[in-house]
């Protein structure tokens, strides 16, 4: 239990840091490469449960950061992120992985990028291992190192 209060604690953090930040971050990359971390998230088991997805959904409405966004843009977004996930996932991997590469001359950004991955991750009450491995991923894709943000 205590473990888990740290990652809380820890996720919280990030999400102020995040909300501290908001007025830097309204680039259309950011705000595409923040919907496809969230899809990426939500599949980093292979597996895009309907649940999961919905309540990903909700806290991509719900997130002060993302507010500088159209809700229904991000949808849209998160959705198409999702699909090519679904059809083949190694391959939808890695498209977006190079979409959330494309922040990575972004230090701000690509930083938000990643707390956002661990904010929507632990949301559930879990950040299990498989969401865990996709966010490590693409912290190498934005050129953070994992152990920034103890992964």
């Amino acid at each position: 239990m205590a473990i888990w209060n740290q990652f809380r604690q820890s996720a919280q953090s990030m999400q102020n840091q995040l909300v501290a930040k908001k007025n830097e971050l309204k680039s259309g990359a950011f705000r595409d490469a923040s919907m496809a971390m969230c899809a990426l998230v939500a599949a980093a088991d292979g597996v895009i449960d309907p649940a999961e997805r919905q309540r990903v959904a909700s806290l991509i409405t719900s997130n002060p950061v993302l507010a500088n966004f159209p809700a229904a843009d991000l949808q849209r977004r998160f959705d198409d992120y999702l699909s090519r996930l679904q059809r083949d996932f190694a391959f939808g991997k890695v498209e977006v992985l190079q979409e959330i590469g494309k922040v990575k001359k972004k230090p701000t950004e690509a930083r938000a990028v990643i707390q956002i991955g661990i904010v929507i991750g632990g949301a559930d009450g879990t950040f299990d291992k498989s969401e865990q491995a996709v966010v490590r991923e693409a912290c190498f894709a934005v050129g953070i190192s994992p152990e920034e943000f103890e992964l």
